[in-house]
């Protein structure tokens, strides 16, 4: 994954965020091990998703999370699942396709 440092993404408040594959950061330096596994589960959930249906899901799962009572980015499936196991450094190598279904709750 590459890391691409910049001014503008992610928004403030925010260390990383991977779009299309590359991981984008205000400050490499501050990008830690912990955040590329973090942010290769999702790009691991976004190949199976074939890209667009990853963001289409992503969008549409946020938006139904906000009617509900909790908050609605730490609840949708695919970080859910990669909050989970940011911290397993073989994850990655053992997940099976589509484990983020696993993650997906009332």
């Amino acid at each position: 994954m590459k890391i691409v440092e910049n001014r503008f993404i992610p928004f403030k408040g925010y260390s990383a965020i991977m779009l299309f594959g590359f991981l984008f950061t205000r400050d490499a330096g501050k990008v830690t091990a912990r955040t590329v596994r973090h942010e290769s589960i999702h790009a691991r959930q976004m190949w199976e998703l074939l890209v667009v249906g990853f963001y289409l899901w992503y969008l549409i799962e946020w938006v139904v999370r906000l009617f509900l009572r909790s908050n609605a980015y730490r609840n949708i499936s695919f970080e859910r699942e990669a909050y989970a196991n940011q911290d397993d450094l073989l994850y990655l190598d053992t997940r099976r396709p589509f484990y983020f279904l696993k993650y997906m709750k009332k």
